[in-house]
């Protein structure tokens, strides 16, 4: 363990910001993506002699992702497994749980802590949101309406998290309430099935 702590020590030390360039639509915060996290940590581990290796393991209702460093000496290091359940049993459903899982999984083995991190800010809002009352509509329609907003400013991806974020009902009464054009621009950015 010696050789890859230490390279491990000099890597992190070379890591950058992973930059924040998506918008939760919901919450309006910025967050780091999983290509984010990637590009701010690939090339300090690779200089340092560190592959990066995510490898997913059997879940019934979700995805299990374990993130595991290799140094070229052999030496290795397991961050440990974690599951995230999928919103929605389909491909589309486990695909966003695998991105989910790999940007997590990483942040956390590589000390990354963005400070507004999407996840920190929806449970915030959500505290928030259960201590006082609503301060927008938060119907269905109204919520409809604001994603069709997010959709035509260009954040489709984004709007895609929040809806999966959502629990099946909740997302089928604000689906339905979508017009036909959003529709298609969100089932065209859904997440795919990983290759």
């Amino acid at each position: 363990m010696k050789n890859i702590a230490s390279a491990m020590v000099k890597a992190q030390q070379q890591f950058g910001p992973a930059l924040k360039t998506h918008t939760n639509p919901h919450f309006k915060n910025k967050y780091a993506d999983l290509s984010a996290c990637i590009e701010a940590v690939i090339d300090a581990l690779n200089t340092n002699g560190i592959f990066l290796m995510q490898s997913s393991h059997e879940s019934e209702r979700g995805v299990t992702v374990e993130t595991v460093f290799v140094h070229e000496s052999g030496e290795t290091i397991s961050a440990g497994k974690l599951s995230v359940p999928a919103a929605k049993q389909d491909p589309q459903g486990y695909g966003s749980a695998l991105t989910y899982a790999r940007r997590y999984s990483l942040m956390a083995a590589c000390g990354m802590a963005p400070e507004d991190d999407d996840g920190n800010q929806a449970t915030a809002a959500k505290r928030k949101q259960d201590a006082a009352p609503p301060a927008q509509d938060s119907s269905p329609a109204a919520i409809a309406k604001r994603l069709t907003a997010g959709v035509a400013k260009g954040d489709a991806v984004g709007v895609c998290d929040y809806l999966i974020s959502l629990d099946d009902a909740d997302r089928d009464a604000i689906w339905q309430q979508l017009d036909a054009k959003t529709q298609n621009k969100l089932t065209a950015a859904w997440p795919k099935e990983p290759a």
